[in-house]
C-alpha cells in the first residue's frame, strides 16, 4: 500500500512544469499530503515513519492521504524540500492540508494517531465525515 502511494507520489512529482514549480500543486483540494524528508534511504526516522504509516493503510486511505518522500539529493527531493523549507541533512515529516498549508511539522516520526487526530480536527475533514 505505502509502496503504491510512494510510486504515485513520484509519478505525480515528475509530471510537468506545474509540478516543477510546486510539487504539491497537483494535490491541492484533492488530497492531504504527508511529506517525509531524509538525507538518505537508510535514515532510521524515515524507516520508522514508513512503518507507522504502513501499519494503518485504511486510515491513510480514509483521510485522502498521499505520502511523498524527499530522500537524498535528487531534483525532486530538492524541489519538495525547497517548497516546504526543509533541511537537507536531517529528517522531517510534514502534514500538508488539502488547502496547501502546513498543518504539522516534526523532526521525529509522528504516530498515526497524532496525524489522524490532527486531520480529524480540521473543518474540511469534519465536513467529510458528516457526509
Amino acid at each position: 500500500m505505502v509502496r503504491g502511494l510512494l510510486l504515485m507520489g513520484m509519478v505525480l512529482m515528475g509530471g510537468g512544469a506545474r509540478a516543477a514549480e510546486n510539487p504539491l500543486a497537483a494535490h491541492y483540494w484533492k488530497a492531504r499530503v504527508v511529506v517525509m524528508s531524509a538525507p538518505g534511504p537508510d535514515d532510521p526516522h524515515l524507516m520508522r515513519q514508513r512503518a507507522l504509516l504502513a501499519a494503518v493503510p485504511d486510515g491513510v486511505r480514509d483521510r485522502d492521504l498521499v505520502v511523498l518522500e524527499a530522500v537524498g539529493t535528487t531534483a525532486e527531493a530538492r524541489g519538495l524540500r525547497a517548497r516546504l523549507g526543509l533541511p537537507d541533512a536531517s529528517f522531517r515529516v510534514v502534514l500538508v492540508g488539502k488547502d496547501g498549508g502546513t498543518k504539522l511539522d516534526a523532526a521525529a516520526p509522528l504516530p498515526a494517531e497524532t496525524l489522524f487526530a490532527t486531520i480529524d480536527a480540521m473543518p474540511m475533514r469534519r465536513d467529510e465525515m458528516g457526509r
